[in-house]
């Protein structure tokens, strides 16, 4: 094999792939990137079993053939390389030499044949959305997934397909995150579990630009994201998600209506006085026209009012502010509507739509 490549280009495609290759593996193989130069395009691929990722990149094929190199190498030598063409040749023993102006790189690579090629899937159904909107979606709900693996499905996103509208759910014990869209056109009702590490992934790659679509099609076992030249395939996550709508409620004994930016930078303030993995609440005491926000430490205490508008009761309700910050930040809206019942039902913050709906437990401060 022998291929010509743009470094920008190269280094691109190495860096969009490198993201499918595992930390820790018993298959050396799967530490390895395959080049592909056996057709007229060459394609980058990484598999790490449960999340495959493939991308086609721009360059001469001056002789056809395939190679997997060491993931870490050739991406450190890839980036350190001069911006000028590099060249990557192979031998019959699989002697890679990797020449860029006067660097010359010789490391072994291992057969093409070896490396496991992403699954063959028979697209059943797909859907197709923005980048924009979908880069928009994950970063609005990924932050609520839980991060152990004790329960497997809390480690994923609910995607839920019914006819035009497009539902991501993600919940950790403490909140959950609803983002709603609608789509062009009608689909079959589905429910997918995707993972949170593939959502992730998928994120960093798009370009996020609204006339740039997304086809993302899916089967009873996987999920493909399909987007400029690349292909992102992952396993999806088996189980029955969580009964959603069971937990969400549009009882309320308090709404309160606030500017966004000031309520965020205010309980932003407050978490200057908490130390890195200390869980302090924050106190919220609302009355008729004004919030007031507490907050008391072993460094000190805070307090600041806000004005708001309010209809019904007056509550006083502890918050982890962390759980707060995280959704008003996610948030576009100048105003948010904050739903409440009681000092232990839990708070709605949602628009008049449902497009968003982030739900929060409250903390119990009494015994905090």
């Amino acid at each position: 094999m022998k291929i010509i490549c743009n470094k920008l280009n190269l280094a691109k495609g190495v860096n969009i792939v490198s993201k499918a290759v595992p930390s820790k593996t018993t298959m050396p193989i799967l530490e390895c990137i395959l080049i592909d130069a056996t057709a007229d395009i060459i394609k980058l691929t990484a598999n790490d079993m449960e999340l495959g990722i493939q991308t086609e990149i721009k360059g001469i094929i001056e002789e056809r053939g395939m190679i997997a190199i060491d993931a870490r190498f050739f991406s450190e030598i890839v980036r350190k390389l001069p911006d000028s063409d590099i060249t990557i040749e192979t031998d019959d023993n699989l002697q890679t030499t990797i020449t860029c102006e006067k660097s010359k790189f010789d490391i072994s690579g291992k057969p093409g044949e070896e490396f496991s090629y992403l699954p063959s899937i028979e697209k059943q159904e797909s859907i197709e959305i923005s980048q924009f909107t979908l880069k928009e979606i994950i970063r609005q709900t990924i932050f609520s997934i839980a991060d152990n693996e004790s329960n497997k499905i809390m480690t994923g996103e609910l995607f839920e397909i019914n006819n035009n509208i497009l539902r991501v759910v993600s919940l950790d014990g403490h909140r959950i995150s609803i983002r709603k869209v609608e789509l062009k056109e009608q689909s079959i009702n589905k429910k997918l579990i995707v993972p949170g590490k593939t959502l992730m992934e998928v994120s960093k790659i798009l370009s996020g630009e609204a006339e740039s679509i997304v086809n993302i099609s899916y089967t009873n076992n996987h999920i493909v994201f399909e987007f400029d030249c690349t292909v992102v395939v992952s396993r999806l996550i088996e189980g029955d998600y969580f009964k959603i709508d069971q937990m969400l409620s549009n009882d309320y004994e308090t709404k309160v209506r606030v500017n966004k930016k000031e309520l965020l930078n205010c309980i932003d303030r407050a978490t200057l006085l908490i130390k890195e993995g200390e869980k302090k609440p924050i106190i919220i005491n609302i009355g008729d026209e004004i919030m007031e926000l507490k907050i008391k430490s072993q460094i000190g205490s805070m307090n600041e009012e806000i004005i708001i508008e309010k209809e019904g009761k007056d509550l006083l309700i502890g918050f982890n502010p962390r759980f707060l910050i995280d959704a008003l930040r996610v948030i576009d809206d100048e105003e948010v509507i904050l739903y409440l019942m009681n000092a232990k039902a839990p708070c709605f913050i949602k628009d008049e739509e449902e497009s968003y709906i982030y739900l929060i437990l409250p903390v119990n401060f009494s015994a905090a």
